[in-house]
């Protein structure tokens, strides 16, 4: 839910702002509030694990940083509500990434990448041309390295604290942006319109996108698997849907509600239900994974 409304805090920032500006600055600043929050437990792992966590969080940012970017220029082909759909590639491409590494894919998966698949074929079926086939090819190149991302911040999680993570995470995210900012306009900080709104979608965006979601992200995912992790970042589009049919258009270009976007969400929604609910009684049950991660 927090994640789908980057869009509509992408959409207050003033114009002539660098993407690589808003991801410098707010990975930065939740870094330090998640350093600030957790600074024993930061202590305490970095004493134990310092080398193998540094080195296994800057390869993780590196993926995170490229995949941002194929998704920042191939959502440019799309609109809000086309371009979430594009998103859920990540799901499609999932069990292939895990066949590469020789891990298990189960039933639950296959039923799931089935509808998936099924719902953005019915969202972008007719809507697609020939001038978005780019645009597509680079929201699925994005949408495999993200699986690749996920399954090696699932195992990650399991060995480090997710908290400790999250934090170092965001501090090498906000250095590669660093890069690409310097390299886009060398004056940085200088060459921004600085206005209170700038400030106010940067300080909205860096504690509930960055700090909160990103914690509650790694948190959870220590206690599940690669394929669930997945799955549930495909409701995203369940929200932006909302956001884009409610919000006014000063916010948020206003999205028509077409059958094919219904039926394409409820698809995806049908696909999450089938890879997380434990439907054949083989799996461990929710309750115990929710305490959990509560705890």
């Amino acid at each position: 839910m927090f994640w789908s409304t980057e869009v509509v805090i992408f959409s207050c920032i003033p114009d002539g702002v660098p993407a690589f500006a808003t991801s410098c600055v707010t990975s930065f600043v939740g870094s330090f509030l998640l350093a600030a929050a957790f600074f024993r437990r930061t202590l305490r792992e970095m004493r134990r694990n310092a080398r193998p966590l540094l080195l296994g969080t800057l390869c993780l940012a590196a993926l995170s940083a490229a995949y941002n970017i194929m998704y920042l220029f191939g959502l440019k082909s799309f609109d809000v509500i086309s371009g979430a759909f594009a998103g859920c590639l990540t799901v499609v491409v999932m069990p292939v990434v895990l066949l590469s590494l020789r891990r298990r894919v189960g039933l639950e998966t296959w039923v799931s990448v089935v509808f998936v698949c099924g719902g953005i074929v019915l969202a972008l079926g007719r809507s697609l041309h020939v001038g978005q086939l780019g645009g597509l090819a680079l929201m699925g190149g994005g949408g495999l390295l993200r699986a690749i991302l996920i399954v090696h911040l699932t195992d990650m999680a399991k060995k480090h604290d997710p908290l400790v993570i999250a934090m170092l995470l965001e501090f090498f995210a906000s250095l590669f942006s660093l890069v690409g900012w310097l390299w886009q306009d060398p004056r940085l900080f200088l060459g921004l319109p600085v206005s209170r709104t700038l400030i106010a979608s940067w300080a909205i965006y860096a504690y509930f996108i960055v700090a909160l979601s990103q914690a509650f992200n790694i948190l959870a995912i220590s206690r599940t698997t690669a394929t669930n992790a997945a799955v549930i970042y495909s409701l995203e589009i369940v929200f932006s849907i909302v956001w884009g049919v409610l919000l006014p258009a000063n916010l948020i270009k206003p999205v028509p509600l077409k059958l094919s976007i219904l039926v394409g969400a409820a698809f995806i929604v049908i696909g999450s239900l089938a890879e997380i609910l434990d439907f054949r009684g083989k799996r461990d049950g929710l309750e115990n994974s929710i305490k959990e991660v509560a705890k």
